[in-house]
């Protein structure tokens, strides 16, 4: 691996280390200045002058905020994000649960739209401004409008209602069979695909036909290869920065936006996790989620540069 290669990846690792620190400052002060007093909502209104002094104290609330969140970073950085106000149980083994089942329902929406959507771009390109092109790009273009929680609710009516054909609760837990962990999220998947596929696709054929202005691929027009084999065998290879890029950004949205379909499937994930506590203002539960999105999101976003880098030929070998 050349020398300029790995001083660009070590550049975007130093980048997203500093993003980080930056998103977890907006993440702590965010949650500093919203109105109201955490020890007042827990101990309720009837709570005394020295009781809530006491709360105070024991929870640090006196000390000021730069030391607070250094304290909070240097803890949050070894895994320890404390406890939680509302119910005293430890913050990260209730989120090492909910975040490996966003992670597998994350990963069970990539596992189909990442393949479909390459394989519709790939059409797209191969009978492109025909009938089919732009057919695929106007169903693509349609779902891309309808919101989450619209399409959810949706599908949620027709086939959880109307034909019962699956459940509308998506309900997963531990020692929970694949077959049954599997039927239970159909319908997030479904709506978590729907929300990604026309991105990815559109993006597929964008970095394709780019690809197909180049003059060898008139050179391999010129040799008599179909449209399929220049596409595969030329363009396809030389547009794989592009689609990677696109596609782990889209990854990232899948871990991070699944929110509004945790909470409209009722499933036990870190989107479902952090509106509840958002519900019973708990301070630490909500920075912790913050943190850990942030980190995700940041981390895919590294991750998909230096894949883009690593795929370009040009970018590997810049002289």
């Amino acid at each position: 691996m050349s020398s300029p290669l790995l001083k660009e990846i070590a550049r975007r690792i130093l980048l997203g280390m500093l993003m980080l620190l930056g998103v977890s400052m907006l993440i702590f002060a965010g949650t500093q200045i919203l109105p109201g007093d955490v020890a007042q909502a827990i101990l309720g209104q009837s709570a005394t002058p020295e009781a809530l002094a006491n709360l105070r104290r024991d929870m640090g609330l006196n000390e000021p905020a730069t030391v607070r969140y250094w304290q909070w970073l240097s803890n949050a950085a070894t895994g320890d994000f404390g406890k939680a106000l509302s119910n005293g149980q430890e913050i990260s083994t209730a989120l090492g649960k909910r975040f490996s089942n966003t992670v597998f329902l994350a990963a069970s929406a990539a596992v189909i739209a990442v393949p479909l959507a390459i394989l519709l771009g790939l059409i797209a390109v191969r009978y492109r401004n025909g009938f089919i092109d732009r057919l695929i790009s106007g169903l693509g273009l349609a779902s891309t409008s309808l919101p989450a929680f619209f399409v959810g609710y949706v599908l949620m009516y027709f086939f959880a209602v109307k034909l019962q054909w699956v459940t509308s609760v998506s309900t997963v837990f531990d020692g929970m069979p694949l077959s049954e962990r599997l039927a239970a999220i159909i319908l997030p998947v479904a709506v978590l695909t729907t929300e990604v596929l026309a991105h990815m696709m559109r993006m597929t054929r964008a970095a394709i036909l780019n690809v197909m202005q180049s003059a060898y691929i008139e050179t391999a027009e010129l040799k008599g290869l179909t449209g399929l084999q220049i596409i595969y065998r030329h363009a396809l290879p030389n547009a794989l920065a592009p689609i990677i890029n696109v596609v782990m950004l889209n990854m990232a949205f899948l871990v991070v936006g699944v929110v509004v379909v945790e909470v409209i499937f009722v499933y036990p994930g870190m989107g479902q996790y952090l509106v509840d506590h958002v519900a019973t203002r708990d301070i630490p539960v909500v920075q912790a989620c913050g943190l850990v999105f942030a980190t995700v999101y940041i981390g895919m976003n590294i991750i998909a540069d230096i894949a883009g880098v690593m795929s370009n030929p040009r970018l590997r070998h810049p002289k």
